[in-house]
């Protein structure tokens, strides 16, 4: 299947209602670039998204630094992400890559030089690293300051919490906790959460809320009722991201980008607002 340009969607529309700071980073975009093919194991690609298309975005949104994440359509090949950071400069843009107990340390230092400062966990279909090989992964980023961007249904985190609690260094739990279906903001397993979180090593992200929610946009009532909780318990380790070009859901069901942006009109207040978009990403990604 040919891949469609992401320009043949509108890139362009109405600012959001939130006005950012200097600084605003958006900490999880995936880049599709022309000539870099969908790997066996992963979803295809469905369009392409390149930096240039994203720069659009970033505008409309108020944005100046930016996070790309290792697509699951890449597997372990990250040659379109490394490519995606050359043209984005180590200024303004960090990536996340996918990293395999056998990645050479050679490697993983010249990843570093490009602006690679974490490792992709998937414990979802078409991961390509999963919390099986997380700790060893874990082991060999360490020595570079990497962190953990760890994925998973937050409605089984039972199965993960003993390897999340293991985890020496720096890691994200993303997604809002990827909670399918949502629970209660007074779940057992957001309290997890939260204690997690205390031990001083654990972020998380507010990203992607359409893809959990059942109540849908723009308020994403039901996954935003967590998100306000852990927000509330520490402002300090939470940031955001977009979760741009959205292809994890149909064409049709693509959220309006300036919407997951303004959930944090609700979901935060101003001053904790100015700490997940700026001083959080600032302090985990060295901007």
């Amino acid at each position: 299947m040919t891949a469609i340009p992401a320009n043949s969607r509108p890139l362009e529309g109405p600012a959001p209602r939130l006005g950012t700071p200097p600084g605003a980073t958006d900490c999880h975009i995936h880049l599709y670039l022309p000539g870099f093919e969908a790997q066996p194991g992963g979803p295809g690609i469905a369009e392409l998204a390149t930096p240039e298309d994203y720069a659009s975005v970033q505008a409309r949104l108020g944005l100046e630094r930016v996070v790309v994440t290792q697509p699951n359509a890449y597997q372990l090949d990250n040659g379109a992400l490394l490519e995606a950071l050359t043209q984005l400069g180590t200024t303004s843009a960090r990536g996340v890559a996918a990293v395999s107990p056998q990645t050479s340390g050679e490697a993983l230092r010249a990843w570093h030089e490009k602006g690679v400062r974490g490792a992709r966990i998937m414990n979802l279909p078409g991961g390509a690293v999963t919390h099986a090989s997380m700790l060893e992964v874990e082991r060999r980023i360490r020595p570079l300051g990497w962190h953990l961007m760890v994925q998973f249904n937050g409605q089984q985190l039972d199965d993960y919490l003993e390897g999340l609690q293991r985890i020496e260094g720096e890691y994200i739990i993303d997604h809002i906790g990827k909670f399918m279906p949502p629970v209660a903001a007074d779940d057992r397993r957001v309290d997890d959460i939260l204690r997690l979180l205390d031990r001083g090593n654990a972020w998380f992200k507010i990203c992607a809320g359409y893809e959990a929610s059942v109540t849908g946009g723009p308020r994403y009532e039901d996954v935003g009722a967590i998100a306000r909780r852990v927000i509330a318990h520490a402002p300090e380790r939470v940031i955001w991201g977009s979760n741009w070009p959205h292809v994890g859901v149909p064409r049709e069901q693509y959220p309006d980008d300036a919407e997951q942006l303004d959930v944090l009109l609700e979901w935060a207040g101003p001053e904790d607002r100015r700490r997940i978009l700026v001083d959080n990403p600032a302090a985990l990604y060295g901007f």
